[in-house]
């Protein structure tokens, strides 16, 4: 046999293997395709039954079926991980690596581990305590809550605080830039979720771990209840026309003593030293009278300025401040239902807030006998919530509302206790911006002297535009005002009501002292009301520039504000108003922001 067959011999062979390797490899590379196909498939298949049953969880946790939460918690997690380990073997790891294809592989490797880890560590956990808990164990019974239920469910909760906290850290740092669109999207959807379940579990979380404490489990507390008058506008809400203590042990409250306003004489200074800009703005008298010390929006400072007249009034040192409004107690009375007061009127959600801001002065010429009036209600509704003699998920939902709208406040003497509190909207805090999200504060002070507020309507407005090279935002904050008393409210209204000409200001007419808050890193440029240029008083307060100026409303009459504000080189995104808590308190609405006139 010549060289040369024996040559083609050995290329034919080495082509069939070469040809063996190709088509072994190509059904491997088949194989694997199949394989990592079907497990993703399947995956996705385990992902979408999850989120089903989030769904169920969460309404299960809403209507007190605790024990269903807990089973579709559970069924939940079996799914979550079922997708995590279908997408976790060597093969799929191994999938990664394949160029222009491996970056989605590995986003969705790292979505299902977050979602394990969540529903591990979170959602199972909370539906526990859910099937374990009731929301009727914190129904008062003889006037004291049971308050061992939430200490059993204190390392729970905080656990899973932590877990979803972690978890949205996680979630925030997966690349999906370079992943197809639908991998993209779910990235972005989760971090949402999460983000969304984070606030609500921190507030849980909050709230499980100061309720006990605050409530008197480890020994009596004492705090001091403010009841803010809207129609009697204060930064917070409204004067605090009537005040009582109310003492607290082992979850037993109790209403020791009603005074009102009236009860406090005048301090010849300031019962605490002011922060010179809270002076420069509000004057010396948020110090002095206990119906100012909420002239400033920082409800902190007013709450240790009232405990502070209280002491020197009474001589009893609280722990803490509570605050709320008419409004916030017709939303509490969906949960305690009618109540009877002892002159024989009965009190409802529908006409709690005119009996008590507007038909009481009508009634009551005198002060005096207001008073009785407003501490005979505020005696009726304590009685009716310590009985236990309303419906707790009700109540927890009129609570949340009334905190969602910033008609209730908290503070604690305890620093680490306040600490907590800090973070919530209970703590009636300066707006706190973000880089994404800056917040303005618009407030609003009665300067009638009287209690025309419960005829103010108002609408709010925010809106921004980038007009400069620089990307620096351009904010514009707006504010309308309407008078709507009737048109002879000057000689309709009790003058106790209308003013009675007190203060310069005649009878019938509204004048209101409008404060806004800028960002931390927000710029005043130019106001304007009614379309006309306007003098403002300028000031900071707390590092935030303040804008102030006053109106003055006749019945039917309206007028616009608008004030124009540079956002600072690292804030971008929607802003957000925060709002003194009026009667009517309407929704913030999105503003048009024209780069070449912006108050137009």
């Amino acid at each position: 046999m010549s060289d040369s067959h024996a040559g083609h011999r050995r290329e034919r062979s080495t082509w069939r293997r070469l040809r063996r390797l190709l088509l072994g490899a190509v059904i491997l590379f088949v194989l694997l395709g199949a394989w990592v196909g079907i497990r993703g498939y399947l995956a996705s298949q385990h992902l979408e039954r999850a989120a089903g049953l989030a769904d169920s969880v969460q309404a299960q946790i809403l209507s007190s079926d605790g024990d269903a939460a807990l089973d579709s918690a559970e069924h939940l997690r079996d799914e979550v991980r079922a997708a995590r380990d279908l997408t976790s073997d060597p093969v799929w790891r191994a999938v990664e690596f394949v160029p222009g294809a491996g970056d989605d592989f590995t986003v969705i490797r790292q979505l299902a581990q977050v979602l394990s880890s969540v529903a591990d560590d979170a959602i199972v956990p909370v539906a526990g305590v859910a099937s374990t808990v009731s929301v009727d164990a914190f129904k008062p019974v003889d006037g004291a809550v049971d308050l061992a239920p939430l200490v059993a469910a204190q390392p729970a909760i905080s656990a899973a605080d932590d877990s979803i906290k972690a978890q949205l850290v996680v979630a925030q740092g997966i690349d999906a830039s370079t992943t197809v669109g639908p991998v993209e999207d779910a990235v972005t959807r989760l971090v949402d979720v999460l983000g969304k379940a984070s606030e609500q579990v921190d507030v849980a979380a909050r709230a499980v771990d100061l309720a006990p404490a605050m409530m008197g489990v480890d020994g009596s507390r004492d705090y001091l209840v403010l009841f803010q008058n809207n129609a009697e506008l204060r930064s917070t809400g409204g004067i605090p026309g009537a005040v009582a203590l109310v003492h607290v042990e082992g979850g037993k409250l109790s209403l020791v003593q009603q005074a009102s306003s009236s009860d406090f004489p005048r301090a010849a200074a300031p019962v605490l030293p002011l922060p010179p800009e809270t002076e420069g703005l509000y004057g010396a008298i948020t110090g002095q009278y206990i119906q100012d010390v909420n002239l400033t929006p920082q409800f902190p400072l007013s709450a240790q300025l009232a405990s502070e007249m209280w002491k020197r009034q009474f001589g009893t040192t609280v722990d803490g401040v509570l605050s709320m409004d008419p409004v916030a107690l017709s939303y509490l009375m969906t949960a305690t239902g009618p109540i009877t007061l002892p002159t024989g009127d009965v009190l409802t959600s529908d006409n709690v807030v005119p009996l008590l801001l507007s038909e009481a002065y009508s009634r009551y010429e005198e002060p005096a006998q207001q008073d009785l009036f407003f501490a005979g209600t505020a005696s009726g509704v304590f009685s009716a919530v310590a009985s236990g003699a309303l419906d707790p998920k009700a109540l927890v939902s009129a609570l949340a509302r009334a905190g969602d709208e910033r008609r209730i406040y908290l503070w604690s003497a305890d620093p680490d206790e306040q600490a907590r509190i800090a973070e919530t909207t209970l703590a009636g805090q300066l707006p706190k911006s973000t880089p994404s999200q800056p917040r303005f504060g618009v407030y609003l002070n009665d300067g009638t002297g009287a209690k025309m507020d419960y005829y103010l309507g108002a609408e709010f407005g925010v809106g921004q535009e980038v007009c400069r090279q620089d990307g620096r935002s351009t904010y514009v904050v707006e504010v309308t005002l309407r008078n709507d008393a009737p048109a002879d409210a000057a000689t309709s209204l009790p003058p106790y009501v209308s003013g009675g000409g007190n203060f310069g200001i005649p009878p019938g007419q509204v004048s209101t002292n409008v404060a806004v808050y800028a960002p931390s890193e927000g710029v005043f440029m130019e106001a304007a009301v009614d379309g006309q240029p306007a003098g403002v008083q300028t000031a900071t307060d707390s590092g935030h520039a303040v804008v102030q100026l006053q109106t003055t409303l006749s019945p039917g009459q309206s007028t616009t504000i608008k004030m124009s504000f540079l956002g600072g080189e690292t804030t971008s995104g929607d802003a957000e108003l925060e709002t003194t808590p009026i009667v009517n308190l309407p929704e913030t609405q999105r503003v048009s922001v024209a780069c070449e006139s912006p108050l137009t």
